[in-house]
């Protein structure tokens, strides 16, 4: 693969960007154990986190029309606290709890590998987090996003080929020279069946210690272990 025929790199938020399970055991903590819970937080977390594809499944189905991840985060939070035995949660703590996905900490490698990638080329989330959740994001992260594109622009759920299609084409590119770089090997397949090129970027811990991608499952074109890593090896 010849590096200078990438002008834009596309990626996933959550995981391969920011440590979803750390921020929302940390978040929950904070919101819920000051009103006297006290629970498994990243056990929490994961609960939360689990609820995540079966609810973007029934927007891809079309079993209920498009709504923001917001929404769908806020119904999966009220559908696991009874399992924990939460109960009677103000409406201004389970309003903020929610937002926690807006503040969660990026991987230490993150801000500088973006930085130096923004140098040789164009940046934007792919990510079926919604528009708001995804400038909270960078803002608290830094972030140095070109566009915002996604769920939110396409009115649907990775991996829908029109998330992939929408972002090439919003930046006037063909896929050939759009990069989809994620942790996950099944959203990168996708992306290349849409014809974009692929890099994996390794997140072992992901899901906590040991549980996560440390290598892709499946052939892409490049390997990292971190946006460091990526950054070297596309010449940034």
């Amino acid at each position: 693969m010849q590096a200078m025929s990438i002008k834009a790199l596309f990626f996933d938020v959550f995981g391969t960007l920011v440590d979803f399970r750390t921020g929302v055991a940390r978040e929950a903590e904070r919101i819920l154990g000051a009103a006297g819970h006290k629970l498994d937080w990243s056990a929490f977390a994961d609960a939360w986190r689990k609820e995540y594809q079966p609810a973007l499944e029934d927007v891809r189905a079309g079993r209920r029309p498009f709504c923001k991840l917001d929404v769908l985060h806020r119904e999966n939070l009220d559908r696991i606290l009874p399992r924990f035995g939460v109960s009677n949660v103000a409406e201004d703590a389970a309003r903020n709890l929610n937002l926690a996905w807006h503040r969660l900490p990026a991987w230490p490698d993150v801000p500088g590998g973006l930085a130096r990638l923004k140098r040789r080329f164009l940046l934007a989330p792919v990510s079926n987090g919604n528009i708001s959740l995804m400038v909270d994001l960078a803002r608290r992260n830094n972030f140095p996003w070109d566009a915002i594109l996604g769920a939110e622009v396409a009115g649907d759920y990775k991996p829908k080929p029109s998330l992939y299609l929408g972002a090439c084409e919003a930046f006037d590119l063909p896929p050939a020279d759009c990069m989809i770089v994620a942790a996950h090997t099944n959203d990168l397949l996708h992306a290349a069946k849409c014809g974009l090129r692929t890099a994996h970027v390794a997140r072992p811990n992901e899901h906590g210690p040991g549980i996560g991608e440390a290598a892709p499952k499946a052939p892409v074109d490049i390997a990292a272990a971190n946006l460091d890593d990526l950054a070297a090896k596309l010449g940034a």
